[in-house]
């Protein structure tokens, strides 16, 4: 069974990176988008890891496979793509709320 690498850190990177002011400075819509299909990507990513957990979990119920350390690894994994996906959601529904409050 193979288990590919968190690329969550890289999208959630990507993420951040197109928070910064410089990049605002560009163009709107363009920067947007990038932010956009970051997030996306990541819940993508998120969504494979649960998903390759689950294959693991059941792999092992069903005796396909013997190895505790594989399926560890493959839930350790998921778990922390969720918390991660969950805390940037919370981030970015916080600056959404940020931004209806503020008066012009």
């Amino acid at each position: 069974m193979a288990i590919s690498a968190v690329d969550s850190v890289d999208a959630g990177q990507a993420l951040i990176n197109n928070l910064n002011l410089s990049k605002v400075e560009s163009d709107n819509e363009v920067s947007f988008d990038n932010l956009l299909g970051s997030a996306l990507r990541m819940y993508q990513e998120t969504d494979q890891l649960q998903k390759a957990a689950e294959t693991s979990e059941i792999n092992f119920a069903l005796g396909y496979a013997t190895s505790t350390h594989d399926l560890a690894i493959a839930q350790q994994k998921a778990n922390i793509a969720l918390q991660y996906t969950v805390k940037v959601t919370n981030k970015a529904l916080e600056a959404y709320k940020e931004l209806l409050n503020m008066q012009l």
